[in-house]
């Protein structure tokens, strides 16, 4: 269900009480990484220099018509784990990521939720399978690193620790001293609730598109809002 009906909004008045972490997706909730470096042309490029060594077997067709970088990245690391091959994939990946922080477009209402967030008294954490260095380009940008620095856990190396693994959550988790139960997750793929769920920590979707609304909710997501602005009005009344 979406938050409109009042036992929504009594269910996301509960969800921010009891939060004294907040774990937030990247990519999606903070801010579209790909609104002006098309991911999709990012993972052909990616296909391209995979076949350009003899490796275009590496990838099934379903892999190959997703057109997503990271499906690309996990589908070569599963068959050729903590190899360099994966590893120059990795680092092609990230500096994909870095071209895109520079135009990528603030999710609306996320800048003002994440300051207000942090002067009542929240500590906040970035949980993301994008590279750590993208997010910090990205917050820097926008003045926000010192409302989640040192709390920024993205993809490393261990490629099977990324989400749906609850390990981002884990180490943020860990690293602030929070149990699972005092911490809120914001994120908008179903890998993102599953990893929530594994580690614990109640989770709040973020849909603004119908066809992200309707993955969330199959994947048992109880409230999917398609604006962040109740967050922030609730957060300031």
């Amino acid at each position: 269900m979406t938050a409109e009906t009042e036992n929504d909004q009594h269910y996301l008045q509960t969800l921010i009480k009891g939060a004294r972490v907040v774990l937030w997706d990247f990519d999606g909730p903070i801010c579209r990484l790909f609104a002006g470096h098309s991911a999709d042309r990012v993972a052909s490029d990616l296909m391209s220099w995979l076949e350009g060594r003899g490796l275009h077997g590496l990838l099934t067709e379903t892999e190959r018509q997703s057109l997503d970088p990271q499906v690309v990245l996990r589908a070569v690391d599963r068959r050729h784990p903590g190899s360099d091959l994966v590893a120059e994939l990795e680092e092609r990946l990230t500096h994909e990521e870095l071209r895109a922080a520079s135009s990528a477009m603030p999710t609306p209402y996320a800048d003002p939720l994440i300051r207000t967030w942090t002067a009542v008294g929240s500590r906040l954490a970035i949980t993301t399978n994008n590279s750590p260095r993208v997010v910090h380009k990205y917050l820097e940008s926008r003045g926000l690193v010192g409302c989640f620095a040192p709390h920024i856990y993205g993809r490393t190396q261990e490629l099977h620790h990324m989400k749906p693994d609850p390990h981002c959550l884990n180490r943020a988790l860990s690293a602030m001293g929070a149990a699972p139960a005092d911490a809120l997750m914001i994120g908008d793929t179903p890998s993102d609730h599953e990893a929530a769920a594994r580690a614990g920590v109640p989770f709040l979707g973020y849909g603004q598109s119908d066809r992200t609304a309707r993955m969330l909710l199959a994947a048992g997501v109880e409230v999917v809002l398609p604006s962040l602005e109740p967050l922030l009005k609730l957060l300031r009344g």
